[in-house]
């Protein structure tokens, strides 16, 4: 996970509970749309893949099924989940914003973590950072979990049981201003160990919340050609939230 702010808790001292907050299978939808996306909008094959702020490795694992994976993100415990999961895919760490690998690829994909740039500035660092690893004729792929357009407030929850913990959690979206370019998702973990003890953890996550305009205007100035896709997952929380797609001349 990158992030635009501190690490938020779930991506450094839970870390090591993510693979029973969110499970690969939970990401399946979303990876075969990825994959389709980018197909489709490339003029040339595509074989590699940089995927910016990768997490725990969820959309990689069905990813890495169609293209050579590099993995990158700010979060040293997320990594380690990562490479647990995807060990034959090269992990490097570092922030979005400023990473620099010295070559370019066929595609840079970034997921939901997008969503920690909380500035038009940092949306903009993130999107030339994906431009310089593109090579000419490739193409990038941002997945927002919402646009300003189809925001609302919304609660959701979920977790899985381990071997010998368990997790279940209750996320709560929200924008207490909406005349700024943030909004708030607030997490409550019940973690469960391997004593049956379990303890509750509050998590604060602020995230950037623009307009489909802002997007597309920034991935221009980046030097993509840019479009927004609809997003059709049926049990997107914020309706059609669109992908964005960027191709390099």
């Amino acid at each position: 996970m990158n992030s635009g702010q501190d690490v938020a808790r779930l991506y450094s001292e839970l870390a090591d509970w993510w693979p029973i907050l969110s499970r690969p299978e939970d990401y399946a939808q979303e990876a075969d749309f990825v994959r389709k996306t980018i197909l489709q909008a490339a003029g040339s094959p595509i074989h590699t893949m940089l995927e910016l702020g990768c997490g725990g490795g969820n959309n990689a694992s069905h990813l890495k099924q169609q293209f050579r994976m590099t993995l990158t993100d700010i979060s040293p415990g997320m990594l380690d989940v990562s490479r647990k999961l995807n060990p034959e895919c090269e992990h490097i760490p570092g922030d979005m914003r400023q990473l620099r690998v010295d070559r370019t690829f066929d595609s840079v994909f970034i997921y939901d973590a997008i969503g920690y740039m909380t500035s038009e500035s940092d949306l903009r660092r993130a999107f030339d950072t994906a431009h310089v690893h593109c090579r000419p004729g490739g193409v990038a792929l941002f997945a927002p979990d919402c646009v300003k357009e189809t925001f609302r407030s919304v609660t959701s929850h979920g977790g899985h049981d381990g071997e010998d913990r368990a997790l279940r959690y209750l996320s709560w979206t929200w924008d207490p201003d909406p005349k700024d370019d943030t909004c708030i998702c607030d997490m409550v973990y019940l973690l469960r160990d391997e004593n049956d003890e379990v303890r509750a953890v509050h998590d604060r996550h602020i995230m950037g919340l623009f307009s489909e305009k802002v997007w597309l205007r920034l991935m221009s100035e980046a030097g993509f050609e840019p479009r927004a896709v609809p997003f059709e997952h049926p049990e997107a929380q914020f309706g059609k939230t669109p992908f964005f797609v960027g191709t390099r001349p």
